[in-house]
């Protein structure tokens, strides 16, 4: 749900897309990031997460699925590019953060998981990737390379988590991330865009997350789907919330902002209640995977 950002020249006007990284940081960590709760939760209960975990977090945003898992006792690191969020992760989860419940060893890093490495430190027994893929052309690669230097990290045996999407027919939000294919469509299509390596939203495949874990020689071990509905005070929020995703950065590179939030607005129409709220059940998934 937070891939990592697109700049792509725009073929009307030359300009490049380039968000308030910063703002849509704040967007993802207030408004969109706690969809998935359902998603950590039900991974925590299963994997009875407690003060015997040391948790290695992939791509962990601003850190509330680290925050839960901190919440039960154990010893969590995080590692991500975005240094925007890492500054939301940490007011979260630093011990001098007002109201924490992080323990003293917690540790943020920016950058790649061989930058979480330190001899001093027991092996990590538990590597969660709860950034869903399955959404954007070429992100299960991405995630590929993770695994691979975050696995010799890690425990034999330790059970490494990989989440995505549910089948589309499941997600109601379905609807509106095509909203992303359809405005991208030109630039796809472009020579410009293929070669930049632009990527747009694709509808989840089955087993999308089996095939990750297959080549980062992972032994399967489980899966499971819940329920994680997407609920929003309005549409402005609603719209605020999908953008921060970077799920809609090809379709602004390809048109503008105005045209994605003009249709993206239109597109969240049918899922608006009376109350003006916005209601979106989905269904994601998780797979668990060892360390073999």
């Amino acid at each position: 749900m937070t891939p990592t950002l697109v700049r792509q020249h725009r073929p009307d006007t030359g300009k490049a897309f380039r968000p308030d990284l910063g703002a849509r940081a704040r967007d993802w960590s207030e408004i969109q990031e706690r969809m998935l709760v359902p998603l950590y939760e039900a991974v925590h209960e299963r994997l009875e997460v407690g003060p015997r975990t040391r948790v290695l977090g992939l791509g962990c945003g601003s850190g509330l699925a680290l925050l839960m898992a901190a919440s039960r006792g154990s010893a969590v690191t995080g590692v991500d590019d975005s240094c925007e969020r890492l500054a939301l992760a940490r007011e979260r989860l630093l011990p001098e953060a007002r109201g924490t419940h992080a323990r003293g060893d917690t540790r943020l890093v920016g950058g790649t998981p061989e930058d979480a490495a330190d001899a001093r430190s027991p092996a990590y027994n538990l590597v969660t990737a709860f950034e869903p893929i399955g959404c954007l052309a070429g992100d299960s690669e991405g995630l590929g390379e993770l695994l691979a230097s975050a696995t010799p990290l890690a425990e034999r045996g330790a059970p490494v988590v990989l989440a995505g999407w549910g089948p589309p027919e499941r997600c109601a939000t379905t609807s509106v991330l095509r909203v992303a294919t359809k405005l991208a469509d030109p630039l796809r299509g472009s020579a410009s865009g293929t070669a930049s390596g632009t990527a747009s939203w694709r509808p989840a495949l089955r087993d999308d997350l089996e095939e990750v874990a297959h080549r980062a020689g992972l032994e399967p071990d489980g899966s499971g789907r819940v329920a994680c509905p997407f609920g929003y005070a309005d549409t402005e929020s609603a719209v605020r919330g999908l953008l921060s995703t970077g799920l809609f950065d090809a379709a602004i590179s390809a048109t503008d902002q105005a045209q994605v939030d003009k249709e993206l607005t239109e597109a969240l129409h049918p899922h608006q209640r009376r109350d003006g709220t916005v209601w979106m059940p989905n269904v994601f998934r998780y797979l668990i995977a060892r360390v073999p």
